[in-house]
């Protein structure tokens, strides 16, 4: 018999998705919204099924990353646009594993885009929107009290981990994974993977054509 979750209180409302509480303190639900944003939320539109398409992207993701043996928040897809999670105790960093320069890298070092990275750069940002989500490193994160020295080992272990996974992932369908943002968080004292992995928060290009096939065509 499956069991029944009781949609409770909205807990949070990001760009493109919301969180609701539900009968059990240990899990929420996401429900990914058809919203859009560019620019920092300066550029917002609605795209129809746009959350369904989404919803099934990163669900299918994250059951390869759960196969893979990396931790995820996601325990199962719900309805087209709703997918139960663990409730994580976020850390409020994100990740960015970086395969080819281009897009801000490139604005802010002067380099050329296209430029392929070997090793993956690995680069840790605020997630605070009305400061546009500076670029920080693990002394201002441990100093600030936004996560510990294990903590941001771990991020990182698992954000390269991720990757290496992913690059070989999205290959097999003739893709290339330029660069993604991974968020994280805390679950009973294990550091998850938490939020999405999605066209919105990874850059993705056809390896045949080099078309952009991710958030920025909006």
């Amino acid at each position: 018999m499956s069991i029944q979750y009781a949609k409770g209180e909205a807990l949070y409302s990001g760009k493109s998705k919301s969180l609701f509480g539900t009968n059990n303190h240990d899990e929420l639900i996401a429900v990914f919204r058809d919203d859009t944003t560019a620019f920092n939320g300066e550029k917002k539109a609605s795209l129809q099924a746009k959350g369904a398409v989404n919803n099934a992207i990163s669900t299918f993701i994250m059951e390869h990353l759960n196969k893979a043996g990396i931790s995820t928040h996601y325990i199962r897809k719900l309805t087209d646009t709703e997918t139960l999670v663990k409730r994580l105790d976020m850390i409020p960093l994100e990740s960015v594993v970086r395969n080819i320069a281009t897009g801000s890298l490139c604005r802010r070092l002067g380099v050329e885009s296209g430029l392929a990275l070997s090793p993956p750069l690995y680069e840790l940002f605020l997630k605070n929107d009305d400061l546009g989500d500076p670029l920080v490193n693990d002394n201002h994160a441990v100093a600030f009290g936004w996560a510990t020295t294990d903590q941001l080992q771990q991020m990182f272990t698992l954000s390269i981990a991720i990757n290496t996974t992913l690059v070989d992932l999205f290959a097999e369908a003739d893709l290339i994974l330029v660069d993604a943002k991974y968020e994280f968080g805390i679950y009973h004292g294990q550091v998850v993977l938490g939020d999405e992995i999605s066209p919105d928060s990874c850059r993705i290009w056809d390896r045949l054509t080099g078309d952009s096939l991710d958030k920025d065509r909006f």
